[in-house]
């Protein structure tokens, strides 16, 4: 392909592209490609790619040099395929401009149809179709599009002039009560000749220039409409909610126009190959007779099911039939399907994967595998992070049954499944306001629009008076898993009241109501929400991932319960058990740690760890028990002690009374643990360096718990870890001290308990001498949560403040993810590397793991995989996540490897588990350690191996199954 080709047709049976080429041609152009190809019925048009975009942009909001002249021989090819010329006075050319990113962007971005229409060329259609209310009405759409889209005028002015003539003068001749709405295909003729009137008046009042009559002129209006609209608002929000990142830019497609809006046999529709919200394989969709695509998903109208149009065109309804089944299998998934009846022919303009709700994700994958139409693989990859965390979306509690009779308000359709209840908001500003204080809210809409999607982000659930189940507020709720009933029709809002009416119940904003998105009924107050179930083939994934993947994953947990309920989410250990959780349980827990942090003298302080002991020795058994014949890795005390302590004179006078010392003491000593930057003060080893009784208790309480459960047949294997270590030296001291304490319980038990004693690494210090700290330490646990604070210089409790404009794409950019939710892979995960080779270099058999919340963000765990970590632990309810992304990255790098050269046999090694063929005169390789994954030596050249790139002639690491 030449450098400077930035348009790709199609029409007449052939494409210049595909639907392989999403990045360059957006989804919707790549879809009509590939759709024309195959020898679907697609309208003939064009496709501006998407690097025309990043070039506008870059270059100041400016075209390309030679845009222009492909731009006119593109239009030119058009016309010649058509028939017609754009804009003809007699027979015109019309078509739709509309936006395609490479990853789908819901009404995120702009569309345009109807364009070159003039009132010239309205005249001639108006001729040549025989149908001048056609015509017409395509004309009032167009300008209010164009005028809204291209030129920023307010829609509602638009929206204003149209409820004006309906009310005024079409429901005065059709007889209409009052109250009962006006359809648009009500409005005649005569009331159009007048509504367009008024549009290009709307239009000459706020652009100060006539209604363009110049085709051109329009087109590249429109196209830099679309263009515009990447970097709106409501774009740039929802790719920051969904994390779109490395994007260049959207597509335009140049699409010649075919009509839905030319009597009662045409229409436009929306389809999905298999019901959305719960995976089964029935045609799901909406139509709506005499309409234009823009009225579907708009939800300006309430559509009708496939199975009546069926009904009502069988012949377009079995063309349909036959192109969901040929798309279905030829992209092996379930497919958004847009098109038109134009008369009744039908035209496909739209082709995408769909989106689905989380049950529907995991049904469609299982479903296609039994189908034969993918694999396991292909079905584990299908599924992303935020379904896992959907299918724990909470449902109404059924045993509610008279409460349910009693408030129930009204119904409407159910377009998202799962349940919401929240305070009603009737704007998204609301919305993002209400939610940021903490408040649950639910949005009312008449419809939503693009503009909305702060709010519908926000929002727990949505409402919407109009719409059918494809429309705005369905397919974006249901991309967020989010509970939705649209085309509540019975529903009267009022805006500027700020309420709505269901006959005479009355819903004010801040009233409660739920929302039931399986059968589409609201109810009148908060119910009581629960768990669902989850599908059987939520477990069939979960299993193909656990035999595919390498990784392990533990959990953090600090209770039995925790560790309990993590087991049964698939937890294999736990990677983090915070004992300074436990001291905060109870009132005499507090007690004790707060007496020992007053207490001026060792033995005082012992005194009151002896209160602690069994406590914490109960509470280890218990967590033991729970995780029989998995390793459970304790972590030491942590937090600065003045986090245990009461700042208040109030509660200060409370303590010093309960533990009997003066109440001057108490405030004293208060006033001396205050530090000017506690994160970086007296904390973690430094504590157990200052004070080793609260060691020496702490690994009592470890090592007694795991000796009483070994005499049980219980299979113990507690990992002791030190927090916070910046020196081998300062390990050295704290390890040897916790080998005598536990050494002498375990030959006084008599029972065989083996343990290990390793480290946290959250000090930027600790990674860059982890060879030395190896020496010592047995296990490392990457503590990326303070790890990111120190090496990034943020706080992670202050950076909100600006952190936030280093993520936006709009201002500094500096940043794709927030750091502390998703690793920063090129510079903390740079330290995580070196420590983990460093380690290694000491210490073969180092085992190694992370405990931040990173361990289950699905990019973080993917990266923790390719550095060799032989773990990762993260909280229960994350722990599925961790377990689909660990077998993704295991699918992901073995198709990189297979795509380049057959020749890398050390790459294909990386990936596969086998180790790399030594060359002929290479020496004998050293016995392989137990832990790490097997691969190219470096943790950079790991993560290069899965990117594609050769993998470096140099000692690789050792490898076998890990622990």
């Amino acid at each position: 392909m030449a450098k400077d080709k930035f348009i790709y047709f199609f029409g007449e049976g052939k494409a210049e592209g595909n639907g392989n080429m999403k990045n360059l041609l957006g989804g919707k152009g790549a879809g009509l490609a590939e759709m024309t190809a195959i020898g679907l019925p697609v309208p003939a048009g064009f496709t501006i790619t998407t690097e025309v975009c990043d070039l506008y942009y870059k270059n100041g909001r400016k075209y390309p040099a030679g845009l222009k002249d492909e731009l006119i021989k593109h239009l030119a090819r058009l016309e010649r395929v058509v028939g017609k010329k754009l804009g003809d006075p007699k027979d015109p050319l019309l078509v739709s401009v509309r936006s395609g990113a490479p990853i789908s962007m819901p009404g995120m971005m702009e569309t345009i149809l109807n364009l070159g229409l003039t009132d010239a060329s309205v005249e001639g259609l108006a001729k040549k179709t025989g149908n001048r209310r056609f015509a017409l009405d395509a004309y009032r759409r167009f300008i209010m599009m164009y005028g809204s889209t291209a030129m920023g005028i307010e829609r509602a002015d638009f929206d204003a002039a149209f409820d004006r003539i309906k009310d005024t003068r079409t429901r005065r001749r059709c007889g209409i009560p009052a109250g009962q709405k006006v359809n648009d295909t009500d409005v005649n003729e005569e009331e159009l000749d007048a509504l367009i009137k008024e549009f290009k008046a709307i239009y000459k009042a706020h652009i100060r220039s006539d209604f363009p009559q110049n085709p051109t002129e329009q087109l590249w209006g429109a196209i830099g409409a679309v263009f515009g609209s990447w970097m709106a608002d409501k774009a740039v929000t929802y790719r920051r909610v969904e994390k779109i990142t490395g994007v260049v830019g959207t597509a335009v497609n140049v699409v010649q126009m075919v009509f839905g809006n030319m009597g009662n046999n045409s229409g436009t529709g929306v389809c999905f190959t298999r019901d959305p919200n719960n995976g089964e394989d029935i045609f799901y969709g909406d139509y709506l007779v005499n309409a234009q695509g823009e009225d579907v998903v708009a939800g300006i109208r309430t559509p009708i099911k496939l199975s009546e149009f069926e009904k009502a065109d069988p012949k377009a309804y079995r063309q349909l039939v036959q192109v969901r089944s040929t798309l279905e299998k030829h992209y092996h998934d379930m497919q958004d399907l847009e098109f038109t009846v134009e008369e009744g022919k039908l035209y496909m303009l739209q082709c995408r994967t769909g989106k689905r709700s989380p049950i529907a994700a995991f049904t469609i994958a299982v479903d296609m595998v039994r189908e034969k139409l993918i694999s396991k693989e292909d079905a584990v990859l299908r599924i992303k992070d935020k379904d896992i965390e959907g299918i724990f979306y909470p449902v109404i509690d059924p045993s509610q049954k008279d409460e349910l009779k009693r408030t129930y308000l009204v119904s409407g359709i159910d377009a998202v499944p799962g349940a919401a209840a929240g305070k009603v908001v009737f704007d998204a500003k609301t919305a993002e306001e209400w939610a940021a204080q903490g408040k649950t809210v639910i949005l009312v809409r008449r419809e939503t629009s693009p503009e909305d999607v702060g709010g519908m982000h926000a929002a727990k659930g949505i409402l919407t008076a109009t719409g059918g189940k494809t429309s705005h507020a369905a397919v974006v709720a249901r991309g967020w898993g989010k509970c939705c009933i649209v085309g509540c029709e019975k529903m009267d809002i009022d805006y500027s009241r700020r309420l709505f009416k269901v006959g005479d119940k009355v819903v004010k904003e801040g009233d409660e109501i739920t929302l039931n998105g399986t059968t589409g009924d609201v109810y009148q107050t908060s119910l009581k929400l629960i768990q669902p179930e989850l599908p059987d083939a939520y477990q069939t994934i979960l299993q193909w991932a656990d035999e595919i993947r390498r990784l392990r994953v533990r959990t953090n947990a600090d209770t039995p319960y925790d560790a309990a309920h993590a087991r049964k989410l698939g937890a294999q250990g736990i990677g983090l058990c915070r004992t300074e959780h436990m001291f905060f349980d109870t009132p005499e827990r507090r007690e004790a740690i707060q007496e020992m942090i007053v207490a001026e003298d060792v033995d005082s302080r012992k005194r009151a760890l002896a209160k602690l002991l069994p406590i914490q020795t109960e509470d280890f058994r218990g967590i033991f028990k729970a995780m029989d014949g998995l390793p459970v890795t304790i972590r030491l005390i942590d937090p600065p002690l003045h986090e245990f302590v009461p700042h208040d004179e109030d509660k200060q006078r409370q303590l010093a009374a309960k533990i009997g010392v003066p109440f001057e003491k108490v405030k004293h000593r208060v006033e001396q643990l205050h530090e000017a930057n506690p994160m970086l003060g007296h904390r973690g080893c430094r504590l157990t360096i200052t004070y080793p009784e609260i060691l020496d208790m702490q690994v009592t309480a470890i090592i007694t718990a795991a000796c009483d459960c070994a005499k049980l047949g219980i299979k113990v294997e507690p990992e002791i870890m030190h927090p916070l270590v910046i020196d081998r030296k300062e390990l050295k001291i704290l390890e040897e001290r916790t080998r005598v304490v536990a050494d002498a319980i375990i030959k006084k038990s008599g029972q065989k308990v083996k343990y290990l004693v390793g480290t946290m690494i959250e000090v930027p210090r600790a990674a860059l001498l982890a060879n030395e700290v190896a020496e010592v330490a047995e296990f490392f646990s990457f503590g990326t949560n303070d790890l990111t604070q120190m090496t990034l210089g943020m706080s992670r409790d202050d950076a909100g403040r600006f952190l936030p404009d280093y993520v936006d794409e709009k201002k500094a950019g500096v940043f794709k993810f927030d750091p502390f939710q998703s690793l920063d892979q090129s510079g903390v995960g740079l330290l995580v590397q070196m420590g983990i080779e460093r380690g290694r270099s000491t210490r073969k058999d180092l085992k190694v793991g992370i405990c931040g919340e990173h361990g289950g963000e699905i990019n973080s765990v993917k990266f923790c995989h390719r550095v060799g970590m032989n773990y990762v632990s993260c909280s229960p309810f994350r722990v599925p996540i961790a377990r689909l992304a660990a077998a993704q990255v295991v699918i992901e790098d073995k198709r990189a490897v297979a795509k380049g050269p057959a020749s890398r046999p050390a790459a294909k090694a990386a990936v596969v588990g086998r180790k790399p063929a030594a060359k002929k005169a290479a020496p004998k390789k050293p016995a392989a350690r137990m832990g790490a994954a097997k691969g190219p030596k470096t943790a950079a050249a790991r993560v290069a191996v899965a990117r594609g790139a050769k993998a470096p002639a140099k000692r690789s690491l050792s490898a076998a199954k890990r622990k």
